[in-house]
């Protein structure tokens, strides 16, 4: 998949494409369906499939005291949108000028001249332009005028509860806890990426050495406890190691029964490995179920006995 930063880095004659617009926080399963219909979309005609996204929240400039936590970090984002199959993304960054480009401005910026549109596909909600003025109504009164059709894609819905799937939806679930579910609206393991760093190696000194992650890593990082999962090693920057996967116990929280870790962390055991170096090493750790609660222990052999008990757990559950 080839990323673009800016509409100036697109080469001219780049285009026809059909081109979803979205934030994509999540590339959740409602986000693939826009994705997918984009891809039938350009079937015919030789015209590329294009994500046109931003690296952060429109909200975080516009209204930060509103502004939700991203489900997932601009990395992230990228590696997820390149695995649906997509030509390219235009990542756009969302800054004041962005934001003050009226919608026609902006259909003919990045749309029209930059990317040679064919087809837009939105869903209902979509708004652009400055003070988000622009709906899809306006978008197909655009096209019209600039030679361009606008697709309207349905929001996708559990049946049960008649939900849409939604960003919002997910950081309520992971919120509670429930990464199964998570990770079903998500059609993936819910995960966070970051550098492995140095911590008080107190796991060590328990037998069970974990990869501790840097605190500013990319994701949401699900409740307190502890969650059977995977850790995939993306290796060093001599690219070492990239790209091994491993059964991990993980454990999210504050260590409650020590009470000396200021914020909360996320830590992986890798299971029946005791000597392995992910020391600098960019990982992605994904959550596949929740295994209990995060509780203090009353010393550290009570502490010992869980911890056996937590991987057998999770190695019961990956099995």
């Amino acid at each position: 998949m080839i990323v673009f930063r800016d509409p100036a880095e697109v080469p001219e004659g780049f285009g026809p494409s059909v081109v979803a617009i979205g934030k994509f926080d999540g590339v959740h399963s409602g986000h693939r369906a826009v994705l997918d219909r984009a891809r039938v979309d350009a079937a015919t005609g030789g015209a590329r499939v294009v994500a046109v996204t931003f690296d952060r929240n429109p909200l975080a400039l516009l209204r930060p005291e509103i502004c939700p936590e991203n489900l997932i970090g601009v990395h992230q984002k990228l590696q997820l949108l390149g695995e649906t199959g997509i030509d390219a993304t235009l990542m756009l960054r969302f800054d004041r000028a962005l934001a003050d480009l009226s919608a026609r401005e902006f259909v003919e910026h990045v749309l029209v001249d930059a990317l040679g549109v064919r087809t837009v596909l939105v869903g209902r909600d979509f708004r652009f332009g400055r003070g988000g003025a622009g709906d899809p109504d306006l978008l197909r009164e655009l096209g019209a005028e600039y030679g361009f059709d606008v697709d309207i894609v349905d929001d996708v819905r559990a049946i049960e509860p008649g939900r849409r799937v939604s960003s919002t939806w997910i950081r309520e679930l992971l919120s509670q806890g429930d990464v199964a579910s998570a990770g079903k609206l998500l059609g993936r393991p819910a995960s966070v990426w970051g550098e492995v760093v140095h911590g008080a190696k107190r796991g060590r000194e328990l037998g069970f050495p974990t990869a501790n992650l840097s605190h500013d890593l990319e994701g949401f990082v699900p409740a307190d406890g502890i969650y059977a999962g995977w850790l995939i090693d993306e290796g060093s920057a001599d690219g070492l190691r990239s790209g091994i996967r491993y059964p991990a116990a993980i454990s999210v929280g504050t260590n409650p029964t020590f009470d000396d870790v200021p914020v909360r962390q996320v830590e992986a055991y890798v299971l029946d490995e005791t000597d392995i170096d992910l020391y600098g090493h960019s990982v992605e750790v994904q959550f596949a179920a929740r295994i209990r609660g995060m509780v203090a222990f009353d010393g550290v052999e009570p502490l010992k006995a869980q911890i056996a008990d937590d991987v057998e757990r999770v190695r019961a559950t990956l099995s």
